[in-house]
């Protein structure tokens, strides 16, 4: 019984995190599809986005590639079998998604700098880099626990470069609201993120009374 008792919570997070991870790729894959692939085609709402992404090109190829792989990166960083059995990989890989936050922060800031949009590309950025700051330094603390909690921040700052864009084929979102709604959004997706990821981690505590 106290074995039965004792699988059924772990099946559960199991069961939750295949979920989870399904839903965040799904996401991911309209988002690539409605934004990434339309822009491509210059669909012509994008068309002067297009334009602007051409002449950013110089920041935003790094920034975009930092931002892919911290994206793909966390999956694999949150498997516990993945970590067990391959902890040096591990470990190359933290230090290759603290390298890319950090390189995709500061990018986003320079392709930001001068425009509506830069109170909340800063803001986020901030928030990354202190999520993930935060995160290296109790990994090097040996404080796996707060390790973990402080990645789970870190990831969720990130996936709102993929959240921020779900937005994307909303004519409003582009030819009404314009960019200081963009830059609204971009603060109020990171907020909403950080906030459900600390209401997972406290989750237990939330709904469980102490006897």
């Amino acid at each position: 019984m106290a074995t039965t008792t004792q699988l059924a919570p772990s099946c559960t997070r199991s069961r939750f995190k295949t979920i989870l991870w399904i839903s965040l790729g799904l996401t991911a894959l309209f988002v690539f599809i409605t934004s990434e692939v339309f822009l491509v085609a210059d669909y012509p709402m994008y068309h002067a986005y297009r334009l602007q992404v051409i002449a950013d090109r110089h920041l935003l190829i790094p920034h975009v590639l930092c931002g892919t792989i911290a994206l793909l990166a966390g999956p694999i960083q949150f498997s516990s079998r993945f970590r067990e059995r391959y902890l040096k990989i591990h470990r190359v890989l933290g230090r290759v998604y603290v390298f890319s936050v950090f390189i995709g922060a500061f990018t986003g800031i320079a392709l930001a700098a001068g425009r509506p949009g830069l109170p909340g590309t800063t803001m986020q950025a901030a928030a990354w880099i202190v999520c993930t700051t935060a995160a290296f330094i109790t990994a090097r603390n040996r404080q796996i626990i707060q390790h973990r909690q402080w990645m789970a921040r870190s990831y969720a700052v990130t996936f709102t470069f993929v959240s921020s864009r779900v937005l994307n084929l909303w004519p409003r979102y582009w030819s009404h609201l314009g960019d200081t709604f963009a830059a609204v959004g971009v603060i109020a997706f990171t907020l909403v993120s950080l906030l459900v990821v600390d209401l997972g981690l406290n989750w237990r505590e939330l709904t469980t009374r102490r006897a």
